[in-house]
């Protein structure tokens, strides 16, 4: 059997700072509850998100150091664009500074009330930036994709058949796009098969819908087809991610996610008219042309970390490690989302928690708990995260209540990871204990960043 390593050396390191009991309780306290505020120094292991949070390579940190800061036309910026140009094959690149950013411009653009966008899931911010402007988000993933206990190879992908009733129901006038997100990360980092991407263009095609991808993380979800999709086990990672994005006609994404970047994102798109419109607005919202809210320097780093990501060895690491933490779970009884995303280790917090009821908010109780044993912080993806009400304002929860750890790229080692495995256990072990939440505080978008929680007695 191969042994599967860190393709990497440890070139520089950062202390991390521990805490007793009392002093997380208090600092939970102090936070109303909402691991998002709770200062990072006090967090042990942080795997709230993998989102800006990697280690970046020593040639990384030396293309900071090259960066041009010119504010127009900077060499910088056609580094970059060569880079995105590379993997997407589009025409039009449009920096900014992260992805909630490329697709606030393009939903600014395209949404308003009366218009509709179809997505295998969307994700918070893409669903925020959606409804912000009146326009509604809806998900079709495929029923598989909502079981957390059944294993199969592509969990990821939109229901073809769902789609195609969609697009007959909302008429094309009023569908401005159609997006597939991969990997799905609210559906617990399942990747979607180059199979289900070919048909939403074909469906996309013959309704003639403009067809886009979110790409924060097209290389785990390229590397999974290669490992489980016939066909494709002979083709290099570079050459399956350019396939997915042969069949786009644009792409969102977040580089603080599969570009090994802390900061940074892009817009591609194949259409110059609305090239131009979003050019136009990114001029007002985030900067010129050639820098879109980025320093150069960090266009040097996204251009490099794009470069690295589709390392292979790099890429079979990545999933390995997050499998690893899954089986180590899975053995103990742990129930999570099967078989383990590329990003993230994704707890199914109803078989968690069975007596708290989705209005209590079981995820963010799971959240809490973690903290409190062990100083790991994670985040609730559930009814906080995706809840709504109805005119009652009574709690619609989504079909999943989850509890999602997302293993930052390159940052943790495996005794870490065992540290963490060991923690999820012994709350688990110690479940019955475990009581439902109240929110005391909420905003009427993104609430999940800033609500305020109250323990049930």
């Amino acid at each position: 059997m191969k042994t599967i390593i860190e393709p990497f050396k440890i070139k520089s390191v950062e202390p991390i700072k521990f805490t007793t009991f009392e002093e997380r309780k208090k600092a939970l306290e102090v936070a109303s509850n909402n691991t998002f505020l709770i200062p990072a120094e006090d967090v042990l292991i942080d795997l709230l998100t993998d989102s800006g949070t990697s280690a970046m390579s020593s040639l990384q940190w030396a293309g900071i150091m090259k960066g041009d800061e010119s504010y127009a036309g900077a060499r910088s910026f056609f580094t970059f664009e060569n880079a995105v140009k590379k993997i997407t094959g589009m025409k039009h690149i449009i920096p900014t500074h992260q992805g909630r950013a490329a697709e606030k411009i393009l939903f600014s653009i395209l949404g308003g009330p009366g218009k509709y966008f179809p997505n295998n899931t969307h994700f918070d911010t893409t669903r925020a930036n959606i409804e912000f402007t009146g326009a509604v988000a809806e998900d079709y993933l495929v029923e598989v994709g909502s079981r957390p206990e059944v294993k199969a190879d592509f969990k990821g992908n939109m229901d073809i058949e769902r789609l195609e009733e969609f697009m007959v129901k909302r008429k094309r006038e009023n569908i401005p796009l159609c997006m597939i997100t991969i990997t799905n990360n609210s559906g617990g980092g399942q990747p979607v098969s180059m199979q289900n991407i070919r048909d939403v263009r074909e469906i996309c095609t013959k309704y003639s819908v403009p067809f886009f991808i979110d790409a924060c993380r097209f290389a785990e979800n390229s590397y999974f087809i290669k490992k489980r999709e016939k066909g494709f086990e002979n083709k290099s990672v570079l050459e399956i991610a350019q396939e997915i994005f042969s069949y786009a006609d644009g792409v969102t994404m977040s580089a603080k996610k599969d570009a090994l970047a802390n900061i940074g994102g892009f817009l591609a798109l194949n259409d110059d008219s609305l090239a131009i419109k979003c050019r136009n607005l990114l001029i007002v919202t985030e900067g010129f042309p050639t820098y879109g809210g980025l320093a150069g320097r960090d266009l040097e780093a996204v251009a490099q970390g794009l470069e690295e990501i589709v390392d292979e060895n790099y890429l079979e690491y990545r999933i390995r490690s997050v499998e690893y933490l899954g089986d180590k779970l899975t053995n103990a009884g742990v129930p999570i989302i099967e078989p383990p995303g590329g990003h993230a280790i994704y707890i199914d917090a109803k078989r968690f928690t069975p007596h708290i009821p989705s209005e209590q908010y079981p995820g963010q109780s799971i959240v809490c708990e973690l903290y409190l044993q062990g100083g790991i912080r994670g985040v609730e993806i559930g009814s906080v995260m995706f809840g709504k009400y109805n005119i009652d304002g009574k709690l619609i929860s989504p079909s999943m209540e989850l509890v999602r750890l997302a293993i930052p790229r390159r940052v943790y080692t495996q005794s870490h990871i065992d540290f963490v495995a060991e923690v999820v256990i012994e709350v688990y072990n110690n479940r019955h204990n475990l009581k439902g939440y109240e929110i005391t505080y909420e905003a009427p978008i993104l609430r999940h960043f800033t609500a305020k929680f109250s323990k049930l007695k």
